[in-house]
């Protein structure tokens, strides 16, 4: 039954706010939910304890829907200001910047929350203040999907990174929360994408206190995050959101948690579910399990609300377990504000205040400040002057997709690569061919011309047969005959259906590939051979193709089948021919060129969270290979053949093993997914208008043969702190437009014990002739110790020197810093040398990247001390 926003208001006019009860404001925040909770039924209390929580009007309780994303901008809600991807953050080693980029987003939160209230004055999804980031995650694996969303491969930056974003998206007001972040997905996650809903992954105690639980337990102990999220996979044979080790003895026991646990969407379900992890037998049992080991909120299906009661009623839960976990949900709430007066809260914030000029600008200084000079032979770059022509190739270089990566909003004015050429050299001739697609040659729509409804082509057009449902099977309630095979979906309904039936004349002989480009799933048969089946996608649309050959002249038969999932939006079959015009186009363009930027890379379309691609070197959203799709890589050695100078521009999410191109391409730059304003940094690099300080967050490989398993979760040969073999681009490398040195360290001691500090000082010089800025990299190594890391970096500090400036940098090593982990997960700072790096970089970088700036000291220290977990 639909209750009317006038009635919610005569309920809340029910209980005033100086009434007692949890309108008192002179209570606190916990003491005004117990009391609110108190208030409530059973079913009330376990309708609120799912995601999409409802009203409770007689209660004064708004609906609210928890899911939020913000990993690197308000995502889902329409425009608002698109940041660099996540890796792409944690690439600038800025901790204050992304602390910066947080805070805006927090803003934008807010203003979008205003902009549109929803039913009973609540939120809906998208458009609430409890924000489901950041993603920290330690990405082990470059193979990983979703590894994107993390700040890379090391502990200690993503710790540091993470408890940034943290602090700057829950703000710093006495009161009360600007958002609530949540650090995911709490634990040992990091892929397959295949397996997530029933691996069981068994980490070393090591590796545990080492490598995955370091991030989570900085942003709870020192960022305060009021929330976390727990994962889908099962360690050591508990799931995730039903682990005693996880959420009582390390969340709440050892690092002091007061705040909310909400569960990874239908995670909880997996504990019970026989295609899972099957931990319980029954879905009350499940439940159940989660709850008594801490978990607060259930992201996924509203029926496990009545899981919920009927695990009270049959005694497997307790009450009192359920008012707990609602004590702590509504205390986060009213900590947002959303039981006060509006005034009182935020006032300053108004519904405008997203996606605004200002900070598009910093979206944009926040890409140039993370991309990565990978290669500059020759000192190709920056271009010394403005080229006659310019030609721009790639899948990438006139792609929004490859700005935005996942979990992302819309970017109002978004700027391309292209874009960010034209607009920086007007004066140029730029030429733009796309050469080829991600994973396939240039597709473009199938034209009405070569499609016919009989075999002798007697009758243009195609029969077209319209469904009600996503079932296609059955009666239509219509059939047409059009001149083509696409379609317009209009109106709020996502239930329907299409069936395109005809022949197709082939005007070419060779190899043909198929795509039906539409938001939903769809299905492709060519002479009764089913060419393409992608079908089963959820909530991300595919760019899966097919293959077939076909002869010149000849008439084939094709059926399209697709189904609705937006309420509007174009759809349109499209298909690439055996000349492959595209890429003809691209290398005619670089032979009439001066100069050639070739943007090539990834999207969210082939990596990124389980997701159907098929293609080579792609397994539902992981990769098999870490190489240049091989389309990408033909077209780029076709392009460099013509002799002119190329400057190449990646845009992805994880590491790509170029190695090709690392000997034969002048010049290389690492531009993750940069953001709503990314073309533009692209271009400020190519010309000189910053030099670029972007460092490597992860270890960019040769190949995944260097690599263990990808389902082995063991550290051992993973990561710059246990690989021991020559990496490609190792962490923490990136070239400057300049030269730095680094005199000798000083040490305020040469001996401590375990429990002293010491400060490392030393004086960095900009020695070159441009102003830029120096990533300063401290790691830390115990030659004496076995089974510790290589190195491990402890501390960074991005700096601003301009020519000819040095500067004094100092860092404190507390007994964390100077710690290893014993085998037993304890950790303990122990006597003996440890060996001390500071520069600009790892000490060692692969042969032929050259010796990075930097200077060594040795410490020694005298005791033991063990620290608290």
């Amino acid at each position: 039954m639909l209750i009317s926003i006038g009635t919610l208001q005569t309920a809340q006019a029910q209980n005033p706010l100086d009434s007692q009860g949890y309108h008192d404001l002179t209570k606190s925040a916990e003491q005004r939910a117990a009391d609110l909770v108190s208030r409530m039924t059973l079913e009330e209390k376990t309708a609120q304890l799912i995601n999409d929580a409802p009203a409770i009007p007689r209660l004064g309780v708004r609906e609210y829907n928890w899911w939020n994303e913000g990993l690197h901008g308000v995502a889902g809600a329409g425009n608002a200001t698109v940041f660099p991807q996540a890796v792409g953050l944690a690439a600038t080693f800025d901790a204050p910047l992304i602390h910066q980029v947080a805070d805006t987003i927090s803003i934008e939160f807010r203003a979008k929350n205003l902009e549109r209230l929803h039913r009973f004055g609540g939120s809906d999804w998208f458009r609430g203040l409890t924000v489901w980031s950041p993603n920290i995650n330690i990405f082990r694996d470059p193979r990983w999907g979703r590894g994107q969303e993390t700040y890379g491969e090391d502990p200690y930056l993503t710790s540091r990174m993470g408890v940034a974003f943290v602090q700057g998206l829950q703000g710093d007001d006495p009161t009360y929360y600007r958002t609530v972040a949540t650090p995911k997905h709490y634990a040992v996650h990091s892929g397959p994408e295949s397996g997530r809903h029933r691996d069981n992954v068994t980490p070393s105690r090591y590796d545990l206190e080492d490598t995955y639980l370091p991030a989570f337990r900085a942003t709870i102990t020192e960022g305060k995050a009021a929330s976390i999220m727990c994962a889908y996979n099962a360690i050591d044979g508990q799931p995730a959101c039903a682990n005693d080790d996880l959420l009582v003895t390390h969340l709440r026991k050892d690092w002091g948690f007061k705040g909310f646990v909400v569960s990874d969407c239908d995670a909880v379900g997996d504990i019970y579910y026989k295609t899972s992890h099957h931990y319980r037998a029954t879905p009350e049992d499940g439940v159940a399990a989660a709850y008594q080991a801490g978990t607060d909120l259930i992201c996924g299906n509203a029926n496990e609300a009545d899981h919920l009661t009927s695990a009270v009623r049959k005694g497997v839960l307790p009450e009192t377990v359920l008012d707990t976990a609602l004590v702590r949900l509504f205390t986060a709430r009213i900590k947002l504000g959303q039981f006060d007066p509006a005034p009182t809260v935020f006032p300053s914030i108004t519904a405008a205040d997203y996606d605004t000029q200002a900070n598009r600008d910093l979206s944009q200084r926040v890409a140039e400040s993370a991309m990565v000079l990978l290669k500059n032979q020759g000192s190709l770059l920056p271009l010394k002057s403005e080229p006659r022509s310019i030609a721009v190739i790639g899948p990438n270089a006139d792609s929004i997709d490859s700005l935005v990566g996942n979990y992302n909003g819309d970017p109002s004015h978004p700027v391309t690569v292209l874009a960010g050429i034209r607009a920086r050299y007007p004066n140029a001739t730029v030429h733009y061919a796309q050469g080829s697609g991600l994973i396939d040659p240039v597709l473009s729509a199938v034209p009405d011309a070569v499609l016919c409804r009989d075999k002798g082509c007697a009758e243009k057009g195609v029969t077209v047969s319209r469904f009600s449902s996503h079932d296609v099977t059955g009666a239509p309630r219509e059939t047409t005959t059009e001149a083509g095979i696409r379609q317009s979906w209009s109106g709020e309904k996502r239930s329907g259906a299409v069936r395109f039936e005809g022949y197709l004349t082939a005007p070419e002989s060779g190899e043909y590939r198929f795509r039906y480009d539409a938001d939903g799933g769809y299905r492709i048969w060519v002479n009764d051979k089913m060419v393409v089946d992608a079908w089963r996608v959820d909530w991300r649309p595919s760019i899966a193709t097919g293959a077939i050959k076909l002869e010149a002249g000849s008439h084939n038969s094709i059926r399209v089948e697709s189904f609705q999932r937006q309420p509007k939006g174009d759809e349109k079959l499209i298909w690439s021919l055996p000349s492959d015009a595209g890429a003809q186009a691209a290398v005619a363009a670089a032979k009439d060129a001066d100069l050639v930027i070739f943007a090539a890379g990834l999207s969210q379309r082939v990596e990124g969270e389980e997701m159907h691609v098929d293609a080579v070197g792609f397994s539902g959203g992981d990769r098999t290979s870490i190489d240049l799709p091989p389309i990408q890589q033909n077209l780029l050695e076709k392009v460099s053949a013509t002799g002119k100078p190329v400057v190449l521009v990646l845009l992805n999410g994880s590491a790509l093993g170029v190695n090709w191109a690392d000997e034969h391409v002048p010049a290389i730059v690492e531009a993750w997914y940069p953001g709503g304003q990314g073309g533009a940094a692209v271009a400020r690099l190519i010309a000189g208008d910053f030099s670029p300080a972007g460092r490597l967050p992860m270890t960019f490989y040769r190949s995944v043969d260097q690599l263990p398993a990808f389902n082995d979760y063991t550290m051992k040969g993973r990561t710059y702190r246990y690989f021991k073999g020559e990496a490609l681009y190792p962490f923490g490398y990136g070239l400057s437009y300049s030269r730095f040195q680094y005199a000798p360290l000083t040490l305020s001691a040469r001996q401590v014990r375990g429990d002293e500090p010491v400060t490392v000082s030393t004086k960095v010089s900009n020695s070159g002739g441009v102003d830029s800025d120096e990533v300063v990299q401290l790691y830390v190594s115990h030659p004496g110790e076995k089974n510790v890391p290589i190195r491990a970096l402890e501390r960074f500090e991005r700096i601003h020197l301009k020519a000819g400036e040095t500067k004094t940098v100092s860092f404190t090593l507390d007994s964390r810093a100077l710690s290893t982990v014993n085998q037993d997960g304890t950790r303990s700072v122990k006597p003996g040398k440890v060996a001390i790096w500071l520069g600009g970089g790892q000490p060692d970088n692969r042969k032929g990247l050259g010796k990075t700036a930097g200077a060594a000291a040795a410490l020694t220290i005298t005791s033991t001390q063990v620290l608290a977990p």
